[in-house]
């Protein structure tokens, strides 16, 4: 069987290759503190979202189609007895893990790099008996070809109307379950190029179903290019930078192959941006400023008589629904979170996103009283400024910049600590609540991931 791969003409070292070693660097060397404490922390905070999606109608379709494909064996479906396949549990965890847009984000990997990278490889873990040090490596480093591949691509595959987390997250799925399998580098490549021939997600369907769907998709299609390439199965290892290749068809590909990698060795996922708000992360910032208003000022819902959010440009197309219909709309909003936020409602509860709370009549009328209007170019695009005026004549405004990762770890970990818990306990109970984040904050000690899903059932 030929596994000869098409590479690019050029001796320069390409986008492709130089993704493909530095997974393989992540993979292989010791990962420095900081980042296996924050990789320890998006593994906790995927667990929490995805269990508290358990009997989300989409999972439980997810669900119901596997079990009419067939029983599968080797995986877990979180919460769930009976065997899946990896692949199937791939799908539906990682659909479950974005079920309710409360799970982290980054910039440059175009999405949510946690929901579209971690279901594959650990179902594949899993199935391996693999260790936590094992995982902890594998993930961290498809984290990283996920933000690589974001950064290649550009923004302008974003604003042209593709997710990333589903499109260059299936990249990132893909280098994780590579590295877990001990692929050498021209064997990465190919996995990289299988992977992103499949790669898709379209931002047309934010506040539908297919929106979790695509971080699902992501993880199934990752797995199954690593487990396609591990067979000999062919493509192409120059997929970024070869003609009409991933980026000259889906973006730009403008950035050096050297430029991508991040200086002094420090690795993207420390730029990770978690979520405490249930919601699309661009209505984060917009959130937090009229939130400061609403405790700085005693604001009442019934003495505002507008309010003004200043708001990036390209963040119109990715949650500034006008009229959301749906609780699934309403967390890409930005009009009607502000007006959550300024009414005082908890919006760091996944609860507060139903259809009932987003027809409230009066949510209604404090959302159709404000205006969202575009920043000047240049503006940080996670930063918002909102501007209230009372019906008595004052003006109040206050901005907000969710831009930033956390500088204070230890902060971050005790904040999605008590996340985790709010989340999970009711699920799955407090006593396993807690033996689940004890497993997954001290995951290197871990000889069998399989664990892991003991405490969710």
């Amino acid at each position: 069987m030929s596994t000869s791969p098409v590479t690019s003409s050029t001796d320069q070292v390409s986008a492709t290759q130089a993704i493909a070693q530095r997974i393989l660097s992540l993979g292989q060397d010791a990962l420095a503190p900081d980042i296996a404490q924050v990789g320890k922390q998006c593994i906790l905070d995927w667990f929490g979202v995805a269990l508290n999606a358990k009997h989300d109608p989409l999972v439980e379709i997810l669900v119901d189609q596997a079990t009419e494909d067939g029983p599968g064996k080797g995986a877990s479906v979180l919460g769930r007895k009976g065997g899946f396949s990896p692949r199937q549990a791939a799908l539906i965890n990682g659909a479950m893990g974005h079920a309710i847009d409360y799970d982290d984000a980054h910039l440059a990997a175009l999405g949510h790099a946690t929901a579209a990278v971690l279901p594959g490889v650990l179902a594949l873990a899993e199935q391996r008996h693999a260790s936590g040090e094992a995982l902890l490596r594998a993930f961290v480093a498809g984290y990283e070809a996920m933000a690589m591949a974001g950064v290649y691509v550009g923004q302008s595959h974003y604003d042209h109307g593709f997710h990333g987390t589903g499109t260059v997250g299936a990249i990132g799925a893909a280098a994780a379950c590579g590295v877990l399998l001990g692929q050498d580098a021209p064997t990465l490549a190919r996995t990289l190029g299988i992977a992103a021939t499949q790669a898709a997600g379209l931002k047309a369907q934010f506040g539908t179903m297919c929106k979790p769907l695509h971080a699902g998709k992501a993880s199934e299609n990752g797995l199954l290019a690593a487990q396609l390439a591990q067979r000999g199965f062919s493509g192409r290892t120059d997929i970024f930078e070869c003609a009409q290749g991933f980026a000259q068809t889906l973006g730009r590909g403008e950035t050096p192959p050297e430029s991508l990698i991040k200086v002094d060795g420090v690795a993207h996922i420390r730029d990770t941006l978690f979520k405490f708000d249930a919601a699309c992360y661009g209505t984060h910032a917009a959130i937090g400023a009229a939130r400061r208003l609403q405790r700085e000022h005693g604001l009442q819902a019934q003495d505002i008589e507008a309010v003004t959010v200043t708001l990036e440009a390209s963040l119109d197309r990715m949650c500034n629904i006008p009229k959301p219909g749906s609780g699934l709309e309403a967390k890409f909003s930005v009009r009607f979170n502000v007006a959550l936020a300024l009414a005082g409602e908890d919006t760091a509860s996944p609860d507060t996103y139903t259809d009932e709370i987003t027809a409230r009549p009066e949510l209604v009328q404090l959302r159709d009283r404000i205006q969202v209007v575009p920043a000047e170019p240049g503006v940080q695009r996670m930063s918002s400024i909102v501007t209230v005026r009372l019906r008595d004549g004052r003006q109040f405004s206050a901005s907000h910049d969710t831009s930033v990762p956390a500088q204070d770890l230890v902060a971050q970990g005790e904040q999605l600590l008590n996340k985790f818990l709010r989340l999970c306990a009711p699920v799955v109970g407090a006593e396993n609540a807690q033996q689940l984040a004890q497993s997954i904050l001290n995951i290197e000690s871990l000889k069998d991931v399989a664990v892991l899903a003991d405490f969710t059932r």
